[in-house]
């Protein structure tokens, strides 16, 4: 008893989600998650660099084009179905219900060991079929194969790093997770210089320089989670699939996997109608990818921050905190939205240059750019309210309004418009159209049918 009361004690004095200002709290949870998938998006952002300087502009297309898509599509459904562990882990650890959190982190880690296994083989197998049905060009083809199946060599440890973060997340620990991102990712930039540029190795050394990295980081959040005293310790001997448990996660998870799938899917579609515009465009999409990462960066970390604010406090029983975040969430991603959308518009063709020197690709890179970046803000409430809806577990619904919203009405768009007019801006007016629609319907949802309306 004494045990358990010290581990309540000393969880109550880590855990402040549920107490003290509520901005401050979001805010304090809100930037270690920013840094740390500031950091993770950095992998891929080094390679990109790096090949593109000194490899060439093909390597820089394969490297972040289709086979970024290709990994968002299959890593993307993982992390979805992880996030179903996230929330049961926050509401329990809310509830201090200290043996469903123990027996919910085991299920997840074997979870996500199965996946791990399942997704490293069929994108290694089916890497050139992928590849080749999204049109892939002849000149880029050889290199996305080669990085792609390397990159899927360390599908684990990827996979063990992001269910280990979302645990110390779920728990109100942001702050470790950026650490062992910050140091993974000087360790790929280190690795990145050494394998391509003094060794030559081109795009397979970049696709090993991540994944080395990518091992470095989930070793490090293991020795967190076996180590700590609290009730989420994890214990090698434990882990093991719980059938009920399993299905809470998925029950949770499913429709977020599902909803990034439709995301991807509905990405490949898209580049593959940016593969047809020519090496050129697709080499410019692949910068500018990595340009507007910054405003996914910002809004995934207020939609995590929310998900695990909604979750502990729902948990805890104080809705009025519940209702009270979710406004001041919002207002704050909006502001940040606009601040960054300014500032991208007016300083972005300098980013550009980081990654190539290419005068057509520049071109066709500052097109996309000053067309889509005063349009982030019409996907702020999506990525809000969905994550606010997924901390009390309803996640269905929502699901279901973005694969409509987002997902089939932009690939109803390429279908019917693109063809049309074949252009990149027509490609990609796909986003603002698809991002305002779901907005409208998900105010609509969440004012007058959701539980959090009550």
């Amino acid at each position: 008893m004494n045990q358990k009361m010290k581990r309540e004690e000393a969880a109550g004095g880590q855990n402040q989600i549920t107490e003290g200002v509520i901005w401050k709290q979001l805010l304090l949870f809100f930037f270690p998650i920013l840094f740390g998938t500031f950091f993770q998006q950095l992998y891929n952002t080094v390679d990109a660099i790096v090949v593109g300087q000194f490899v060439g502009k093909e390597a820089l297309a394969a490297v972040g084009g289709p086979t970024g898509t290709l990994i968002n599509l299959l890593v993307g459904f993982f992390v979805g179905l992880a996030s179903g562990a996230t929330v049961i882990i926050s509401q329990f650890y809310g509830a201090q219900r200290g043996d469903k959190v123990e027996l919910a982190i085991h299920t997840s880690v074997a979870f996500s060991l199965l996946c791990g296994l399942g997704i490293m083989a069929v994108s290694i197998l089916g890497a050139p079929w992928a590849l080749a049905m999204m049109g892939t060009p002849e000149d880029i083809l050889e290199y996305a194969i080669l990085y792609i199946r390397i990159y899927f060599l360390g599908t684990i440890p990827n996979l063990i790093y992001n269910i280990g973060s979302g645990i110390l997340r779920a728990v109100g620990d942001s702050r470790r997770p950026l650490l062992f991102l910050i140091t993974g990712c000087i360790t790929n930039i280190v690795l990145d210089i050494v394998l391509v540029v003094f060794l030559s190795m081109g795009v397979a050394g970049a696709a090993a320089a991540t994944i080395l990295s990518q091992t470095a980081s989930a070793l490090f959040v293991v020795v967190v989670l076996t180590r700590t005293e609290e009730m989420y310790r994890l214990n090698f001997s434990r882990i093991r699939l719980d059938r009920p448990m399993l299905g809470r996660i998925i029950r949770i998870g499913l429709p977020a996997g599902l909803q990034s799938v439709m995301y991807s899917l509905s990405n490949v579609i898209i580049q593959s109608s940016v593969n047809s515009l020519g090496t050129d465009t697709i080499a410019a999409w692949t910068a500018y990818g990595k340009i507007d990462c910054v405003f996914w960066m910002i809004v995934n970390a207020f939609g995590i921050s929310i998900t695990t604010f909604v979750g502990q406090n729902y948990g805890a029983g104080k809705m009025d905190r519940v209702k009270k975040g979710i406004r001041q969430c919002l207002t704050m991603t909006v502001v940040s939205s606009v601040a960054l959308s300014l500032l991208l518009y007016r300083f972005g063709f300098y980013i550009f240059e980081i990654f190539t020197t290419d005068a057509a690709v520049l071109e066709k890179g500052m097109e996309i750019l000053r067309f889509l970046v005063p349009t982030f803000v019409t996907y702020v409430t999506i990525e809000i309210y969905s994550g606010a809806l997924r901390g009390i577990g309803d996640s269905w619904l929502p699901m279901l309004l973005t694969m409509l919203g987002v997902c089939a009405l932009r690939v109803v768009w390429i279908v019917a418009a693109v063809p049309l007019r074949r252009t990149i801006t027509t490609v990609v007016f796909s986003y603002p159209l698809t991002w305002s629609v779901t907005s409208v319907l998900f105010i609509i949802y969440f004012h007058r049918f959701s539980r959090l309306r009550r």
